[in-house]
């Protein structure tokens, strides 16, 4: 590997690194029907979708869900996610773009609100865990803000510049979590989120993740 430069990417995963688009909605609706509500579409849920995911409910429910309800709906989500992840892909280029960054001799990380027991063995499946310096996944409750988990994973990477660190991920809420722990951000546009939702974060909004490194290595740079 070459001279470490000190630019860092905190990637998301679910949306961003992981194309679980299908996987996630087909759950989603999968839970949906539990409480008699009709399925969404990819669009639908792109322009609703927002944490903490009680709220995305309260959206389409015009309540916040019980406490009964969240816990039946979030276990159903859970079930059916985890038995079709197994037909999603890494985002075409991805697994390229993790080699580049990591030979130019900079450092990357992943931080995802997925599960860190499921996480972990996922992203050493696809191969690429060794581009990493750190994998972190949830380890508390789901249904939360990325913003806490941003800020301990953060102060547990050594030599990790912050104003040289870039987060890259699918949602707005990896932009407030970015900008809670004193970082910059890029947003995809291939995930969870329109274009039109992503844009009111005020970072950066990208098409590809191609463009989202490039864009990183500059805020960085």
């Amino acid at each position: 590997m070459g001279m470490h430069t000190g630019a860092h990417i905190v990637w998301d995963w679910n949306g961003t690194l992981f194309h679980d688009n299908e996987a996630i909605i087909g759950a989603t609706n999968a839970a949906f029907a539990e409480l008699g509500l009709a399925p969404i579409t990819l669009e639908q849920y792109r322009e609703l979708y927002c944490v903490p995911v009680p709220k995305f409910y309260e959206r389409l429910l015009g309540r916040l869900p019980t406490e009964a309800e969240w816990e039946v709906m979030d276990g159903i989500f859970h079930r059916y996610y985890t038995e079709h992840r197994v037909m999603c892909a890494l985002t075409d280029g991805a697994a390229e773009l993790l080699a580049g960054w990591r030979s130019a001799g900079r450092s990357q990380s992943i931080l995802s609100m997925y599960g860190h027991a499921e996480l972990v063995p996922l992203v050493q499946g696809f191969g690429i865990a060794d581009q990493f310096i750190r994998v972190d996944g949830r380890t508390g409750p789901s249904g939360g803000s990325k913003a806490e988990y941003m800020v301990r994973h953060l102060a547990a990477l050594a030599d990790v510049v912050p104003g040289r660190t870039v987060v890259i991920g699918d949602a707005a809420d990896d932009a407030v979590a970015a900008r809670h722990a004193g970082v910059r951000a890029v947003l995809y546009t291939g995930g969870s989120h329109s274009r039109a939702s992503l844009e009111v974060a005020g970072v950066p909004v990208v098409d590809t993740l191609a463009e989202a490194v490039a864009e990183a290595e500059r805020l960085a740079a």
